[in-house]
C-alpha cells in the first residue's frame, strides 16, 4: 500500500506579504497592471517549487487568488451584477476589483473624489474562519456562462514550470450554497452552473489534468433536501468523463452526510480529521475500496506542531490496508506561511509551533514513517514527541491564580442589575446626546507616518519618550477634527494599537506574537493572529491613559474601546489543550478589569467589541446553543460590572444574524453597531421583528470600499432603517473602524454622515419610543 502527501492550497501572500504590497500599489496607481501580475506569477511559481521541495505529491493549482477563490468562481461563472458591466468592457480586472471594493466614478476602483459610484458585493466570514469572502450575487433572469478561464490558465501556467497540478473548484453546489439571490433562489442556477463546470473540466482534460480537487466545504453543514439532491445531480453529471475528481471536505465532519459524500461517483474523498476526528472509523467502515482517501491529519487551521508519534498509532492500521493520501486538514490558507522567518518568539514556545511550509514537512515526515518504517525518520519523530511532552508540562501554561478566580464567578457578575429603560434614562441624563447621535466604530486611518512612527519605535530609531508625543499629537488631532466634524461620540483613533486583538494580547498573560506571522483576512487586508497558549490574566490597565489623555481633549463624551473576549478568542490562534470557553471565560475576566477601570477613571460610554461572536458558531445547528451560551456569558461578564448611567456598545461585522438575536438580545448591551450599507439596510428587518431592545447603529459608509458615500444616499440608508426601527434606536456610525482607510475618503464621507444625520433630525420629530422590557 502507499502513502502520499498533498496539499489543498497555500498562503496566496508570499512570506513577506508581496501580494499586499503589490495590490495596494496597484490601486494606488502607482505601478501598472503588468507589474501586479508579474509579482502574482512570481508568488505562484515559488509556491509551487516550495511545496514540491518539502514533500508533497499533490500540487494544487488555481488555489492562488487576487482577492478571493470564491469571487474567482463567480467571475468564471458570470456571476457579474449588472452594475458592474461597464467597468471595462469585458470581465477583466477593473471589473473583478469593482466587484471586490466597489468604484467610484469611471469605474476607478483606486479613486474616491466622487460621492457616486458602484458599491461592492456584500462581504462576510468564509463559514466559521476569520476569512472573508465576497457574497456571489444571483438576479432573476441573470445569464450566467464561463468567463473565465483562470484554472486552466493556472494548469497550464504550472505544467510549463514543470509541475504536474491538481487544480482546485469551489464546488458547484457550495457556492450556491454561499449565494445570495435577489427575488431568486439561487439553486435555480443550477442546471446553467453544472454546465459552465462541465466545459471547465472538460478544458482541464485536454489540457492534461488527470485529478481535478473540487471543495464542497458545504457537506459538513446541515443540508436540506433541496442540496443533498443538487449534489447527487451535480457529481453524476461531473464525473462523467474527464479528469478524476477528488471531492474535498472541511472544517467539520460529514457526521449526517457520510453516506450521501460516499455515495457520490467520485473517485477520491478528502475527509477533516481534526475537527472530524471521530469519523475515521465510520469513513474506513463504508468507503469502497476503490475510492481514494484523502485524510487531513495536520491542522490547517492553527498554528500547533503535530504529535507524529501519536498520528502514527492512528494512521499505520489504515495505510496496511489500502492506499491513503495525507494532507492538511483544510486548505494551509489559513496559517502563517514559515516559522523560520520568526525568530523572536520565545524558544520554548517555538517549538510548540508549526506554519505552513513546517505543515508540509510534517506530513512529508509522516509519509516516510509509513512507506518506510518509522526507525527511517526516528530522529524526527524523537523531537515531535519531546515538544508535545514539554508542552503538556510546561509550568508557564498553568496559572493558579487565574483558575481560582474562574472558579469564583458567581451569576450576579454577569448581571446589569437594571432594566434597558432605566438604563437609557441614566444614560441620556448623563450623556446628553440628540437624536440620531453620531459616532464612528474606533480606529482612524493608519496613515504611513503612524506606520513609520511604530516601525520606528519597533526599532530603536526613536525612544519611548518620542514615540509617545508622536501618539499624543495624533489622538489631539484626531480629537479636534472629531469636534470641528460634529460628531457627537467621540474615538481616541487607536494610533497607539498595531491590531484589535494583538494590541491587547501583547498586554495579557498567556499569548505570544509573531513578526512575520500574517494571514490573509480579505484582499490585501492581513493580520498577525496572536498565539494564545495558556492562561491569561491582565497584569496592569491597558487603555486608560489613552482614554483619560483622549478626553481631557474635549467636553464631548469619548468612548473607551475594547476588543471583548469572544473577539479575541476567535481571532487568536488558541490553545487545544483545553476547552476554547475556558480561554474565552479567563479573557472576559481580564477585560471586565479593564471595563471596571475606564468607569472609575469616568468613561461613561465603553465600546466592547464583538466582531467575531457570529463567525465562531458551530456549523452544525445541534451545537449552536452551547457555544452561544458560553459566548453570551462571557461578554456579560465582562460588561456586567459598570453602572447603570456607563452605557455599554458593542460592534459586530460582516455576519448574518437572524437566526442568533435572541442570543445578541442576551448580551445586554445597550447600543449595538452593525454592518448594513452593503446589504441595504436588510439585517434590521430581522432586528426588528424581535423586537430588539436597545439601541442600534446600523452602519451607513461601507468602509472596505474605496469610494465616499454622499450625503443622499445615507439619508436614504437612515430612512430604510427607520422602516424597522424607531428614531430613538438609531445610531448613526459607519460600518467599521477606519484603520484601513485614507484621510481624503474619511473626511469627506464623515462628513456626509453628520449631514445626514442633521438631516434626519429636522425630519424627524422626537419619538415616544420606549426599550421593551420583555423580547417576543
Amino acid at each position: 500500500m502507499t502513502v502520499t502527501v498533498a496539499t489543498l492550497g497555500f498562503p496566496r501572500i508570499g512570506p513577506r506579504r508581496e501580494l499586499k504590497h503589490a495590490l495596494e500599489r496597484y490601486w494606488a496607481g502607482t505601478t501598472a497592471q503588468a507589474d501586479l501580475l508579474a509579482t502574482a506569477a512570481d508568488l505562484r511559481a515559488a509556491n509551487w517549487a516550495r511545496q514540491q521541495a518539502l514533500g508533497a505529491d499533490w500540487l494544487p493549482s488555481a488555489d492562488f487568488s487576487l482577492y478571493d477563490h470564491v469571487l474567482d468562481t463567480s467571475l468564471m461563472l458570470g456571476a457579474i451584477p449588472d452594475r458592474y458591466a461597464a467597468a471595462d468592457g469585458q470581465a477583466g480586472l477593473d471589473t473583478y476589483f469593482a466587484m471586490a471594493r466597489g468604484s467610484s466614478r469611471g469605474g476607478d476602483t483606486s479613486c474616491a473624489h466622487g460621492a457616486s459610484g458602484t458599491t461592492a458585493l456584500e462581504m462576510t466570514k468564509w463559514f466559521d474562519t476569520n476569512y472573508h469572502y465576497m457574497v456571489p450575487e444571483l438576479v432573476a433572469g441573470q445569464r450566467l456562462a464561463l468567463t473565465s478561464e483562470k484554472i486552466v490558465d493556472a494548469y497550464r501556467e504550472a505544467k510549463a514550470l514543470g509541475h504536474e497540478t491538481r487544480p482546485v473548484l469551489l464546488g458547484p453546489v457550495t457556492w450556491l450554497t454561499l449565494a445570495k439571490g435577489r427575488d431568486v433562489d439561487p439553486f435555480d442556477f443550477l442546471d446553467s452552473v453544472l454546465g459552465i463546470y462541465a466545459a471547465v473540466l472538460g478544458q482541464l482534460a485536454h489540457a492534461g489534468a488527470q485529478w481535478v480537487q473540487i471543495d464542497e466545504p458545504c457537506l459538513v453543514l446541515d443540508l436540506d433536501d433541496r442540496q443533498r439532491a443538487a449534489l447527487e445531480l451535480a457529481y453524476e453529471r461531473l464525473s462523467r468523463g474527464g479528469p478524476k475528481l477528488m471531492l474535498t471536505t472541511y472544517f467539520g465532519p460529514l457526521a449526517d452526510n457520510l453516506s450521501l459524500a460516499l455515495g457520490l461517483p467520485v473517485a477520491g474523498l478528502h475527509v477533516d480529521l481534526v475537527r472530524g476526528a471521530d469519523q475515521l472509523d465510520a469513513v474506513l467502515a463504508a468507503a469502497p475500496a476503490d475510492l481514494l482517501l484523502s485524510l487531513g491529519v495536520i491542522d490547517g487551521r492553527n498554528v500547533w506542531r503535530a504529535d507524529l508519534p501519536a498520528l502514527l498509532d492512528r494512521l499505520e492500521p489504515v495505510a496496511a490496508t489500502r492506499d491513503i493520501v495525507l494532507a492538511p486538514s483544510c486548505s494551509l490558507l489559513h496559517v502563517p506561511v514559515d516559522l523560520a522567518l520568526d525568530t523572536a518568539i520565545d524558544p520554548e514556545v517555538t517549538q510548540w509551533l508549526a506554519f505552513a511550509v513546517q505543515k508540509i514537512a510534517e506530513l512529508a515526515t509522516l509519509r516516510q514513517a509509513l512507506n518506510d518504517g518509522r526507525d527511517s525518520v526516528a530522529d524526527t519523530l524523537a523531537a515531535s514527541a519531546t515538544a508535545a511532552a514539554n508542552r503538556r508540562t510546561a509550568a508557564r501554561i498553568h496559572d493558579p491564580a487565574v483558575a481560582a478566580r474562574l472558579a469564583a464567578t458567581t451569576p450576579a457578575m454577569r448581571d446589569r442589575g437594571a432594566s434597558h429603560a432605566t438604563r437609557q434614562a441614566a444614560q441620556a441624563v448623563a450623556l446628553g446626546l440628540p437624536a440620531f447621535p453620531t459616532t464612528t466604530i474606533g480606529s482612524f486611518p493608519q496613515t504611513a507616518e503612524v506606520r513609520r512612527a511604530r516601525a520606528d519605535h519597533a526599532a530603536g530609531r526613536i525612544d519611548d519618550a518620542a514615540y509617545a508625543a508622536f501618539l499624543r499629537a495624533e489622538t489631539a488631532r484626531a480629537v479636534a477634527w472629531q469636534e470641528e466634524a460634529g460628531l457627537d461620540m467621540l474615538v481616541h483613533g487607536e494610533f497607539e494599537r498595531n491590531d484589535m486583538v494583538q494590541y491587547f494580547g501583547e498586554q495579557l498573560s498567556g499569548f505570544v506574537f509573531t513578526r512575520a506571522g500574517w494571514v490573509q483576512s480579505y484582499g490585501s487586508r492581513c493580520v498577525r493572529p496572536p498565539i494564545l497558549y495558556g492562561d491569561v490574566s491582565r497584569p496592569a490597565p491597558m487603555t486608560v491613559d489613552w482614554w483619560r489623555y483622549a478626553q481631557g481633549l474635549t467636553d464631548r463624551p469619548m468612548k473607551g474601546m475594547l476588543t471583548g473576549p469572544v473577539t479575541i478568542l476567535n481571532w487568536s490562534f488558541v490553545r487545544d489543550d483545553q476547552p476554547r470557553e475556558d480561554s474565552c471565560r479567563q479573557i472576559a475576566l481580564a477585560i471586565r478589569d479593564e471595563v471596571r477601570d475606564l468607569e472609575a477613571a469616568g468613561a461613561r460610554a465603553i465600546q466592547i467589541d464583538e466582531a467575531a461572536l457570529r463567525e465562531g458558531l458551530p456549523l452544525s445547528h445541534r451545537d449552536w446553543q452551547a457555544y452561544l451560551d458560553w459566548a453570551v456569558d462571557c461578554f456579560r461578564l465582562c460588561a456586567a460590572g459598570v453602572g447603570h448611567a456607563t452605557q455599554i456598545h458593542t460592534h459586530m461585522c460582516y455576519s448574518e444574524f437572524n437566526a442568533i438575536l435572541p442570543s445578541i438580545g442576551a448580551m445586554d448591551a445597550d447600543v449595538i453597531s452593525i454592518e448594513t450599507a452593503r446589504s441595504q439596510m436588510e439585517l434590521l428587518a430581522a432586528f426588528a421583528g424581535y423586537r430588539y431592545p436597545s439601541a442600534v447603529g446600523p452602519g451607513v459608509y461601507d468602509i472596505h470600499s474605496a469610494r465616499v458615500p454622499g450625503v443622499e444616499e445615507m439619508v436614504r440608508l437612515l430612512t430604510l432603517a427607520q422602516a424597522h426601527l424607531s428614531p430613538d434606536q438609531i445610531w448613526v456610525n459607519p460600518d467599521c473602524g477606519l484603520k484601513t482607510r485614507r484621510w481624503a475618503e474619511v473626511r469627506p464621507a464623515i462628513a456626509a454622515m453628520v449631514e445626514a444625520a442633521r438631516t434626519l433630525r429636522g425630519r424627524t420629530a422626537k419619538a415616544t419610543w420606549q426599550p421593551a422590557e420583555t423580547v417576543a
